[in-house]
C-alpha cells in the first residue's frame, strides 16, 4: 500500500476560471515614398503557457485587461527599413482554451511553452500599399481554464464529499448539513513520498436538473470538464435532497449523476472514473454495499427504477469501487492507492501513445529525421 507523507491543502475561494481581454496588434510604420522606404511591421500579441501563473494574477496585475503590441517604426532616411514593433506576450496558466468573442476556439495551451498568436500586427507601408501602413488586429478574447485538478469529486449534496477530502488530507473545509455546502471549488493536494502530487477538487454540489442549469448547474458541470478523472461519491444509504423530492438509493444516485453529465456533454461519461461509496459506518452498510455492487454489474436489470428519460445511454464503468467511511477513516488509505494507480495508468498510456506517434513519424520521414540529427553534430 502506498504510504503518504504530509498532505497539503489550499482553498481557492476566489478562483478565477475565465477572463476576457482586449488585445491589439501593433500598427505598421509609414513607408518613405521619396526613397521607396519600407515601414516596419507591427508586433503581434501572443498568449504563452507558463507555470506559476493564474488567471487571478493576470486580472490583479492588469486591471484594465488591455494588451497592446508595439507599432512598427517609420521608414526614414537613416533607416529605409523601419524596425519591427515588439511583440506583446500574455503569460497564462497551462490548461486553458482561448476563444474569440463569437465563441470560436482560437486554440488550446496544454503544455508549458505553448504559444498562440491572438492578434497579428499590421504591415508596414511600402511601394505596394502606396507607402501607407495597415493597422493591427483588434480582438476581444477569452481565456477559459480547462483543467483545475487531476480528479473532480462528483456527488449530490450531503454525499460527504467535503468530509472525504478532509479524511484524505489535513484539510478543514467548513461542512454543514445543508445543500451546496461547497459554493466554490476547493482543491486538496495529496503529496506522496516520491514527491508525486495529486490534486482533488471538491466541486459545488450537483442537483437533478443541473444540465438545464438548475441550482449551480452549468457552473458545476463546467468544472467537471476541467478534471482528468472523476471521483463519484455516493452515500451507501442513498439520499433525499428535500422533503418534496423522491428518495434515491445509492444505485439511483450513480445513474442520475451519470445522466446529468451525459445530458450536459456526452463525452464526459467517457472520462476515467472511480466510485467512492461513503458512510460505511452506518448500520446495514455492508448489505447495502453488496446490493449496490450487484446492481452496478447488471444495470439493465434495474433500469425500471428510473423514469425512462433519466436512464443513461451509457452506464459508467468504474475502474475501482471503493467503500469508505470519511467519519472513521475506514478504506481511506486504499482509496488513495486506487487514485494513484488510476492516474499512473493513464500517464503510462499517454507516454506510450506519444512514443508510438514519434516512431510512426520516423518511419514516414526517415530522411528528415536523419538530417536533423546530422545538423546537431
Amino acid at each position: 500500500m502506498v504510504q503518504l507523507s504530509r498532505i497539503i491543502f489550499r482553498k481557492y475561494g476566489n478562483l478565477v476560471d475565465n477572463l476576457r481581454l482586449y488585445v491589439r496588434g501593433g500598427s505598421g510604420g509609414m513607408g518613405l515614398p521619396r526613397l521607396g522606404g519600407h515601414g516596419g511591421n507591427g508586433g503581434d500579441v501572443w498568449v504563452v503557457a507558463s507555470k506559476n501563473v493564474t488567471l487571478k494574477r493576470i486580472k490583479d496585475k492588469y486591471p484594465q485587461k488591455r494588451f497592446l503590441a508595439e507599432a512598427g517604426a517609420n521608414s526614414s532616411v537613416r533607416a529605409l527599413k523601419g524596425e519591427r514593433g515588439k511583440d506583446q506576450e500574455i503569460l497564462a496558466p497551462v490548461g486553458i482554451t482561448v476563444t474569440a468573442d463569437d465563441g470560436k476556439i482560437i486554440g488550446d495551451l496544454n503544455t508549458e511553452g505553448d504559444r498562440l498568436r491572438v492578434a497579428k500586427g499590421g504591415y508596414g507601408g511600402s511601394f505596394h500599399s502606396a507607402f501607407e501602413p495597415t493597422k493591427g488586429q483588434i480582438k476581444q478574447i477569452r481565456l477559459d481554464l480547462k483543467l483545475i485538478a487531476d480528479l473532480g469529486l462528483v456527488g449530490y449534496p450531503n454525499a460527504g464529499k467535503s468530509s472525504l477530502l478532509t479524511a484524505m488530507s489535513n484539510a478543514t473545509p467548513q461542512i454543514a448539513n445543508y445543500a451546496f455546502t461547497t459554493l466554490r471549488p476547493e482543491i486538496g493536494k495529496l503529496m506522496y513520498k516520491d514527491h508525486k502530487q495529486i490534486s482533488v477538487a471538491d466541486l459545488p454540489g450537483l442537483i437533478e436538473g443541473a444540465h438545464i442549469n438548475k441550482g449551480m448547474g452549468h457552473k458545476f458541470l463546467k468544472h467537471v470538464e476541467r478534471t482528468k478523472q472523476l471521483l463519484f461519491v455516493v452515500d451507501v444509504s442513498g439520499f433525499q435532497l428535500a422533503s418534496k423530492t423522491p428518495f434515491r438509493s445509492a444505485f439511483e444516485a450513480v445513474q442520475l449523476l451519470t445522466k446529468e453529465l451525459e445530458l450536459y456533454k456526452e463525452e464526459l461519461v467517457s472520462k476515467p472514473a472511480l466510485l467512492v461509496v461513503n458512510k460505511m459506518d452506518v448500520p446495514d452498510a455492508e448489505d447495502k454495499f453488496t446490493e449496490l455492487k450487484e446492481q452496478l454489474q447488471n444495470p439493465d436489470e434495474f433500469s425500471h427504477m428510473f423514469p425512462e428519460d433519466m436512464i443513461p445511454k451509457t452506464y459508467m464503468t468504474f475502474r475501482h469501487v471503493v467503500p469508505v467511511s470519511a467519519l472513521t477513516g475506514f478504506g481511506i488509505d486504499h482509496l488513495k492507492s486506487c487514485i494513484r494507480e488510476s492516474l499512473d495508468e493513464d500517464a503510462a498510456m499517454e507516454t506510450k501513445a506519444v512514443h508510438q506517434q514519434r516512431l510512426q513519424t520516423l518511419r514516414h520521414n526517415p530522411h528528415s529525421s536523419l538530417e536533423k540529427n546530422m545538423g546537431k553534430m
